[in-house]
């Protein structure tokens, strides 16, 4: 084995997607060529151990932001015991700002962007010669039909035991200015005939969980329903053997065409990921982000009571020219709509997007390690922040979790994010942890929050919180988590 693809993965039931696509992509030298994925958090001895057990001439890492930091010690480990060993960087988190980063330092490459044709060729150079003579090298984006689908690559245990990432297409032709796909000219996709093959293979070798990364799955309303298409005549065909699929959805296009295929799911079958971000138009227009929101908000509702879809919505608090009060309204307005899930979500600055030309007139300060979390605004003080972080780690674990159900409406009242935020500064108070907080321990404290904060009766707060929790036990962490949550919300 001369060349060896590796990442940390956040989780183990993420599977890479990127490696298996220059696995695919690497021509003659794929015979030559292994994977090993690790997770974030393993010993960095074990991995560089495990990494030399194969005897690679060639180590390429996929970076991203939630593992730079622990790859770099990776790769400064593997070059100190190692250096004949040539590493390979590629991925976001290296593709822009290069020059700058401690681990490009420690590399002897780096390939930025697009990889199914460059990284081969750069490791044919390496292998064969002439030596390549430049340390960074501009990934080539090849037509579409040119790129070896990747699915062949996961193996009978990812597909038992992991999430399946898939893609219709890459790229996105909206610039909202946080995002890396605003640096993309449009969306490009994959020819249709081709990759519905690919998700038949999957499916005949027992896959039944998808899930698509799409940033505008739904932008070719024809394609999407194809897809769609394809998933409902497998749930015709096999109503007892569920498949689940996931979207990213644009939510304000969705076309009575498609609505009509969307009531078709049954429940349990399908999840949209829904981008609403901020609904204050003056933020929206500061971020470059084209969005109707009369019409978004309508089809969000449309959804929540006119499909079984798993509705999964995303807002981003610290946005430049959003206040706490602002923001407070976009999620009230949210909340109305009837989501199953808000994922409250912080600001981050990634490496190369256009939201960096904010920083000085609106005071954006950011963390200066990864994940770069905004840290504080002109309009949101760093105190203020840490509170909103911390109500985004509570809300996963009382309203996205699906655990208090019924408990939840009355948290919540007539003024969500303030009642929330009121409990979240509570919680904190009589905690000091926004984690390691056992299941049995968050019911007791939410029960003791109704009784003191909201003078709810005692026996009535008892038997509310007592009607959610009896029964409901912490899901694993495995390829079947998504739907096991999902099933709450539709059960309850």
């Amino acid at each position: 084995m001369t060349i060896l693809l590796s990442t940390l993965n956040a989780r183990y039931a993420h599977a890479s997607l990127g490696l298996r696509y220059l696995l695919a992509n690497m021509g003659e030298l794929k015979g030559e060529t292994r994977l090993q994925e690790f997770v974030i958090g393993a010993k960095t001895t074990e991995i560089v151990e495990r990494i030399l057990a194969h005897a690679p001439r060639i180590v390429g890492f996929g970076i991203y932001i939630w593992n730079v930091e622990e790859t770099t010690r990776v790769v400064a480990m593997l070059k100190r015991v190692a250096p004949h060993i040539t590493v390979v960087l590629g991925g976001p988190e290296v593709s822009y700002e290069t020059g700058e980063q401690e681990i490009v330092k420690l590399a002897d490459y780096v390939v930025t962007g697009w990889g199914e044709v460059t990284f081969p060729q750069l490791c044919r150079a390496i292998l064969h010669g002439p030596q390549p003579l430049m340390k960074v090298h501009a990934g080539v984006q090849p037509p579409m039909a040119d790129i070896a689908l990747p699915y062949a690559e996961y193996s009978d245990a990812d597909l038992a035991h992991r999430t399946l990432y898939v893609e219709a297409s890459r790229g996105c032709p909206f610039k909202c200015e946080f995002c890396l796909s605003s640096l993309d000219k449009t969306a490009w996709p994959f020819p249709l005939d081709a990759f519905l093959a690919e998700l038949e293979s999957l499916y005949q070798r027992g896959a039944r969980l998808f899930k698509f990364v799409d940033r505008t799955f739904n932008l070719n309303v024809k394609t999407s329903m194809r897809i769609m298409q394809f998933f409902l005549d497998k749930i015709d065909a096999a109503p007892h053997d569920p498949v689940y699929a996931h979207f990213e959805l644009v939510p304000d296009h969705l076309p009575d065409a498609l609505k009509e295929q969307i009531a078709k799911f049954p429940p349990g079958a399908l999840q949209f990921e829904i981008g609403i971000q901020s609904f204050n138009p003056e933020v929206q227009a500061n971020v470059s982000r084209r969005q109707d929101n009369a019409k978004a908000a309508a089809n969000i509702r449309w959804l929540a009571s006119q499909s079984h879809a798993h509705l999964h919505v995303d807002l981003i608090a610290g946005l430049p020219g959003e206040d706490i009060d602002s923001f407070a309204r976009g999620f009230d307005q949210l909340w109305a709509l009837g989501p199953h899930e808000i994922q409250f979500g912080i600001l981050k600055r990634l490496r190369g997007t256009p939201i960096i030309r904010h920083t000085e007139n609106f005071g954006m300060v950011y963390d200066p390690y990864p994940p770069y979390t905004i840290l504080a605004t002109d309009r949101i003080t760093f105190t203020d922040m840490q509170r909103l972080v911390r109500f985004a780690r509570y809300w996963d674990l009382v309203a996205n979790s699906g655990r208090f159900t019924h408990t939840l409406p009355v948290l919540l009242a007539a003024a969500p994010f303030a009642q929330f935020m009121a409990f979240s500064d509570w919680l904190y108070a009589h905690t000091d942890a926004t984690h390691r907080i056992a299941l049995d321990r968050l019911a007791k404290l939410v029960e003791q929050y109704l009784r003191e904060a909201r003078a709810l009766p005692a026996e009535e707060a008892r038997a509310l919180v007592a009607s959610d929790i009896a029964g409901k036990h912490r899901e694993p962490h495995d390829s079947a988590a998504a739907p096991i949550r999902q099933a709450r919300h539709l059960a309850a």
